[in-house]
C-alpha cells in the first residue's frame, strides 16, 4: 500500500484530488488536512510516501511546512499559485498541478512519480533542493518559522534582531530570545531583504534598523551597537554592506 496525505485549506480541492485517486487503488489517502500545522502532525504521524500539498494556506503555507518536516515524502503540489512562480519548483518537485486540474493531468503527475519510485534517488539531496528553490518565493521573505519542543512559532523579519551562525544551524536572536533554524546563512542572505538586513560579518547578518552606532574594534573591524544593547562585530568586508545598508 502507498500511503498519501491531502493538505489543501479547501474542502473542494480535497475532494478532488481524493476522486481523482480513486482509480489508483494501490494508494490509501490516510488523512485530509485543512493547513500546514495540520499537514505537519499528519506526516509525523503517517509517514506518507506522497504528499498533495496546496501552496498558500492559512498560518502556515506550505513551503513552510515542508521546512519544518524532518524526512520529507515526495511532493505533488496542488496550486493555484501563480505558475511562473512555482516552475521553478518543476525541477525539484514530484510535479505540481495548477488549480483547476483536469484528470488527465493528475493521472500523468501521479504516473510520473509512480515510474521513477523505484528508481535509486538521493531523497535527501531532491528535498534540500526543493526547500532551497522554496526560498525564492516572495512567500517566504516576511517571516521566518521555528519549531520548538514541538510547538511552531512564526517571526516576522522586522523583528528578527540579527542572524548567528551557529555550527549547523543558524540562530535567530529577537527580543524574545534566540531560536535555532535549521538552515545555512547563504540561505538567509538569499531569502531576506538585503536593503533591511546587511551580511556584515562571516557569522552574522543584522537587521539595519536595530543599529544605533558604530565603534571602530580592533584593526579594521568594526562593532554594531544595537538598540537591544547587544553588539554585533562587523568585519572589514562587512563594513561597507552595513553601510550601504543604512545609506552612509
Amino acid at each position: 500500500m502507498i500511503k498519501a496525505v491531502i493538505i489543501d485549506d479547501e474542502p473542494l480541492a480535497r475532494e478532488i484530488v481524493k476522486e481523482y485517486l480513486g482509480t489508483f487503488t494501490q494508494i490509501r489517502v490516510l488523512q485530509e488536512c485543512n493547513d500546514g500545522f495540520e499537514g505537519l502532525k499528519a506526516i509525523q504521524q503517517h509517514q506518507p510516501d506522497i504528499i498533495f500539498l496546496d501552496v498558500q494556506m492559512p498560518k502556515i503555507n506550505g513551503f513552510e511546512m515542508l521546512e519544518l518536516v524532518e524526512e520529507l515524502p515526495a511532493v505533488i503540489f496542488t496550486t493555484a499559485f501563480e505558475e511562473h512562480a512555482i516552475r521553478a519548483f518543476e525541477v525539484n518537485a514530484t510535479d505540481y498541478l495548477l488549480k483547476p486540474f483536469s484528470k488527465e493531468r493528475f493521472d500523468k503527475a501521479l504516473q510520473k512519480w509512480l515510474d521513477k519510485r523505484q528508481e535509486i534517488v538521493p531523497v535527501p539531496l531532491q528535498a534540500d533542493a526543493l526547500l532551497e528553490t522554496a526560498a525564492a518565493s516572495p512567500l517566504q521573505s516576511n517571516r521566518v518559522v521555528v519549531k520548538i519542543n514541538g510547538k511552531i512559532k512564526i517571526i516576522p523579519v522586522q523583528d528578527i534582531h540579527y542572524l548567528e551562525a551557529a555550527d549547523d544551524y543558524v540562530k535567530v536572536v529577537t527580543q524574545e530570545g534566540a531560536f535555532l533554524k535549521n538552515k545555512t546563512m547563504a540561505f538567509f542572505e538569499k531569502t531576506l531583504d538585503m536593503q533591511q538586513f546587511a551580511r556584515v560579518h562571516r557569522s552574522y547578518i543584522l537587521n539595519v534598523n536595530q543599529v544605533t552606532r558604530i565603534e571602530p574594534y580592533e584593526k579594521e573591524n568594526h562593532l554594531a551597537m544595537l538598540k537591544s544593547g547587544a553588539k554585533v562585530p562587523v568585519s572589514k568586508t562587512g563594513y561597507p554592506k552595513l553601510k550601504l545598508a543604512l545609506g552612509l
